[in-house]
């Protein structure tokens, strides 16, 4: 099931503590962003599914990566995304993202999403798994 666009945001804003709708969503197009440049086939194509249409166009047309990201470099690249951000704010802008990501496709997807990334983006998502 999709997820409306103002309860998404919503759930972003609390998470990141914005003042505004507009900073949480200039958070979610540029973490989607990125995140989509990570995902493939299937995957990416379900998670998209799960989100509002326009978060889902930004995942379905990702910034370009080279290769995959560490955590750390993802967190990095949010920051040279997100005009004013450091590498702290950007940590927050990330998991106020990504965790309602995780909270909006449920368990059984995530994993298939994690399974695509490098290991230590399920604590990204808020979800830690068992190593």
């Amino acid at each position: 099931m999709t997820v409306r666009r103002e309860a998404f945001l919503d759930q972003v804003k609390e998470r990141g503590e914005y003042d505004t709708l507009p900073e949480a969503e200039r958070a979610a197009r540029v973490v989607l962003a990125l995140l989509g440049a990570h995902l493939v086939g299937q995957v990416r194509a379900q998670l998209a599914a799960r989100l509002p249409e326009g978060f889902a166009l930004i995942l379905l047309n990702p910034l370009q990566s080279a290769e995959p990201l560490s955590p750390e470099r993802f967190v990095r690249a949010t920051a040279a995304w997100i005009e004013g951000a450091t590498e702290q704010t950007a940590a927050w802008d990330v998991s106020a993202v990504l965790s309602t990501v995780a909270d909006a496709v449920g368990d059984d997807l995530l994993k298939e999403v994690l399974l695509q990334l490098p290991a230590g983006y399920d604590l990204l998502f808020g979800r830690p798994q068992p190593t």
